[in-house]
């Protein structure tokens, strides 16, 4: 006699009578949000937020949209659009200011600089140079110094993080297959997105956060620094940071004999340029000059951005045109830092920002603390924000208002401190979903022989943070009390 089975899907095994119902567990991170959020919303009805009701209103849709970004891991760009909606709908702002944020020049800088680092990318230059730079390495530690050196300048030709990522990724994956030894490819996937990150503050197209800052700065009617300036005070900084980091990845992934292993790198590229890409050369050179020498000239760096657009888009110059070119633009980068110009401006405008800095110095004597204090509170809270908010731009937009502001009341240069919690938020390499660049080359398809160099990547991750932000801490102190205000940007205020 045969007996037959009845198998049922587990899904449904708890529609039988007398079966017991699964157990889901429970999303605290859900609840998190719903309870913050329900705090949020008694604290704005009851009138417990500080100034008047414009303000009161704004700041409460900030934190909301703090809340989706941090706690809930919302994408940002359509929380900072219904944090712009409902100011509009609130009254806090105009809808024309949502409109007209996108014809900020801001928005114009980034557009063309997209346009710009998109034929640079097709015409494969980038890979080309990054090789030929490469090709005289013999051992890892002179490898890890050239790609330090060659990460570091793309940042004044490629604006947003991603997008440098986007552009050496194929660099990575050309020189893990040709180095072989999973220790060593497991230090460049580390060391690429580090570098990247830290090097974004050399130049003022290296984030979206840049330009939220600068645009900060003049709407407080503070000095804003032009493109060369921006350099001037950023470049040091990105150059020594960029550094500790190889040394620390160097230090802490391989030891000497590693270090020191024979390499046999591809032979670069050697022959000739062709026409469309001695085009695009003439054309990035000329722009990067021209955006140095903005003083001299008078040209604004939007503008010089504009005619370096167009004439990378001439087809019969640089083989691209413009309706190519556009559609590798990261839009949704640009979405949302148009919608964090609407966000910042209606903080400023509606006395939030000034509603919070008040508030904060009546609950906190910042005097008491002396500014050395109130700089390395500053620090802290701008170095470790991204295990809170994962956007670089969002980051900006809260770091700014709540700590770079009222922290300001104790006595310190508002400016420096705009420039110290943007620069120290480009610190964000402890996770693989803390940034873009990161997830990639940690996430990176590797042939099945070096698939082991990404399995212990995130404890990786982990370990040079911890031991990257003591250096980072001092390197911000340092240049925040001694080097910058020698450069003009003063401590105190």
């Amino acid at each position: 006699m045969h007996t037959t089975a009845l198998i049922l899907p587990a899904a449904n095994a708890a529609t039988l009578p007398g079966t017991q119902q699964p157990v889901r567990p429970i999303d605290l991170r859900a609840l998190l949000a719903m309870a913050l959020t329900g705090l949020t919303l008694a604290a704005l009805f009851n009138g417990w937020l500080p100034g008047p009701a414009e303000a009161r209103i704004a700041i409460g849709v900030f934190v909301l949209a703090v809340i989706a970004w941090s706690v809930l891991r919302l994408a940002d760009t359509p929380v900072a659009l219904a944090a712009c909606v409902a100011l509009v709908a609130l009254g806090v702002t105009q809808p024309e200011a949502l409109y007209t944020s996108l014809g900020d020049s801001v928005i114009w800088l980034l557009i063309a600089a997209f346009v710009i680092a998109a034929v640079l990318q097709q015409s494969g230059l980038a890979e080309r140079w990054a090789l030929q730079a490469v090709a005289g390495a013999r051992t890892p530690s002179r490898l890890f110094v050239r790609l330090t050196w060659i990460i570091i300048a793309t940042a004044f030709v490629v604006p947003s993080t991603s997008g440098r990522a986007a552009l050496l990724f194929p660099v990575f994956v050309v020189l893990a297959r040709a180095v072989g030894e999973p220790r060593i490819v497991r230090a460049m996937a580390l060391l690429f997105p580090s570098v990247i990150l830290l090097s974004a503050c050399a130049s003022l197209l290296g984030a979206g956060a840049h330009l939220v800052a600068v645009d900060f700065m003049r709407r407080l009617g503070l000095p804003a620094p032009s493109f060369a300036t921006w350099a001037l005070w950023a470049a040091p900084f990105a150059v020594l940071s960029s550094f500790a980091a190889t040394a620390l990845i160097s230090a802490l992934f391989l030891d000497r004999s590693a270090r020191q292993q024979p390499l046999s790198l591809p032979a670069p590229q050697l022959s000739p340029l062709t026409a469309s890409q001695r085009g695009v050369v003439v054309v990035i050179g000329t722009t990067v000059a021209a955006w140095a020498s903005a003083g001299m000239h008078g040209v604004d760096a939007t503008m010089v951005a504009l005619v370096g657009a167009l004439a990378i888009t001439f087809k019969p110059l640089t083989g691209v045109d413009m309706k190519a070119a556009l559609k590798k633009v990261e839009w949704n980068l640009v979405l949302f830092l148009a919608a964090t110009l609407v966000l910042g401006e209606a903080l400023l405008h509606s006395g939030a920002a000034a509603a919070l800095a008040n508030a904060l110095l009546a609950a906190v004597p910042l005097q008491r603390f002396g500014t050395g204090s109130v700089l390395i509170l500053a620090i802290l809270v701008a170095l470790l924000s991204h295990l809170l908010i994962t956007s670089r731009t969002a980051r900006a937009l809260v770091l700014l208002p709540t700590v770079a502001l009222p922290l300001a009341a104790g006595g310190l240069n508002p400016a420096l401190l705009i420039f110290v919690c943007v620069i120290g938020s480009g610190f964000c390499q402890t996770l693989a979903v803390s940034a873009k660049p990161v997830a990639l080359f940690a996430r990176a398809e590797l042939p099945p022989e070096l698939s082991q160099a990404q399995q212990s990547i995130d404890g990786a991750l982990l370990r040079l943070s911890l031991a990257l932000l003591p250096v980072m801490a001092l390197l911000l102190w340092l240049f925040a009390s001694f080097v910058w205000p020698l450069q003009g940007l003063a401590l105190r205020a």
